[in-house]
């Protein structure tokens, strides 16, 4: 399977004009085929191709005074770009058919110079590669220093170098793993788990184990907002302003670092000594347009399952997702009868037909357990096999963790 690699990365002053220079032509190489498009669109004529787009907006534009400062950049750069534009009318179109999974998404819009993320890719064709004293050397970028926090199992296959919200520098290498040599490092295990998500706690296990929540970004509001209350009194255009949005960026920045940091160690924790995991599909969405909506948005719930789902299929373990109108809050895990909903304030209740105390979350983490089917017969029968599929494909320049985690 794909999975990404992501490492901090510190330009000197000469690399960072020259990683401006690649962001700045991938992104108007981006833009002029979103317009080139968009003109055959109104006319009425077909889509011109990428091997077109390419023709005209890299190779004949290079030789015209308006674009020939495209020759500056590594070409591979501006055929990633691309294939950028190419892959987002592709996702439009296969959801305007609906034969795309999940939400639906708009045409590509156009770039801004003003984005404060920016990024561009490098594939092997472009021959970037890894010096002996540990730099990341790109084509007419040079050797870039790398803050090396683990080492690549792989060769990788191509490199997206990043520039944050928050002014600082990532290179996300793309390696493809060997399943069999994963699942070694990780033995079996004879355990089975369920758990329930929550605000209280971030997880309930069905074993009694309650995680507290972190609650990152309440602990750091205070500090939050007097960071956004000191750029609203800037006057738009300055350079103060400019150190006070990067002072905001930085201060969220650490906030998700810390989220994702947590995230990344509970789901290798659970994944290591479980072989199989069930979890509920929760309505984030859904929530998030409740008076909840800043703790769940707080409590990560989605990236954490996509984590526990990637690394179930890497290890070799059993993720099971049960549907999110399953009545595990309200079922006695104990003779099984369906008591009602209840308001959240109601921790504990007392099942009516065998008189059985339940603690709410702990009672419906049982429940998604024996939901999930993973709970264990009388004679010790295995846990149903097989992982479930969660495709690690190559985002290309559309983003990545900011931390130098697999992802």
């Amino acid at each position: 399977m794909q999975l990404r690699y992501a490492f901090r990365v510190y330009p000197d002053a000469g690399q960072r004009i020259a990683l401006a220079r690649a962001f700045g032509c991938a992104r108007v190489v981006f833009n002029d085929a979103v317009r080139a498009r968009e003109d055959a669109r109104r006319a009425g004529l077909p889509f011109p191709t990428v091997a077109e787009l390419s023709r005209k907006l890299i190779t004949e534009a290079k030789r015209t005074v308006e674009r020939s400062w495209l020759g500056e950049v590594s070409a591979v750069v501006l055929q990633q770009s691309l294939r950028d534009a190419e892959t987002a009318y592709r996702n439009f179109f296969a959801s305007l058919k609906g034969t795309r999974k999940g939400p639906g998404v708009g045409p590509p819009r156009f770039k801004s110079r003003k984005d404060a993320r920016q990024s561009v890719r490098f594939t092997a064709n472009a021959r970037w590669s890894i010096t002996d004293s540990g730099r990341l050397n790109l084509p007419k970028i040079g050797a870039v220093k790398v803050k090396w926090s683990r080492t690549l199992p792989t060769t990788p296959s191509s490199v997206t170098v990043i520039k944050d919200t928050a002014g600082r520098y990532f290179a996300s290498f793309v390696v493809d793993t060997d399943p069999a040599a994963d699942r070694a490092r990780m033995p079996d295990a004879d355990r089975t788990i369920g758990i329930d998500l929550g605000l209280t706690h971030f997880a309930v296990l069905s074993d009694g184990t309650k995680i507290d929540s972190p609650r990152f970004l309440r602990r750091a509001e205070k500090k939050l907002k007097k960071a956004q209350r000191e750029l609203s009194r800037k006057q738009k255009g300055s350079k103060n302003r400019d150190k006070a949005r990067l002072k905001v960026a930085r201060a969220h920045a650490k906030v998700a670092d810390a989220r994702r940091e947590f995230h990344h160690q509970l789901s290798t924790q659970l994944i290591s000594e479980n072989q199989g995991i069930a979890v509920e599909d929760l309505s984030v969405a859904g929530l998030a347009r409740t008076r909840l909506a800043k703790s769940v948005h707080d409590a990560g719930w989605s990236s954490f399952v996509g984590m526990l789902k990637y690394k179930a299929e890497r290890y070799g373990r059993t993720l099971v997702v049960i549907g999110r109108f399953e009545p595990t809050s309200q079922t006695c895990h104990a003779c099984g009868t369906v008591d009602g909903p209840k308001p959240l304030n109601v921790r504990e209740w007392t099942c009516t037909a065998c008189g059985t105390v339940h603690d709410r979350d702990h009672n419906a983490a049982i429940n998604v357990k024996q939901a999930a089917g993973l709970a264990a017969s009388a004679c010790g029968a295995p846990v149903r096999p097989g992982a479930v599929p969660a495709q690690r494909e190559e985002t290309g320049s559309h983003g990545f963790p900011t931390d130098a985690r697999a992802a």
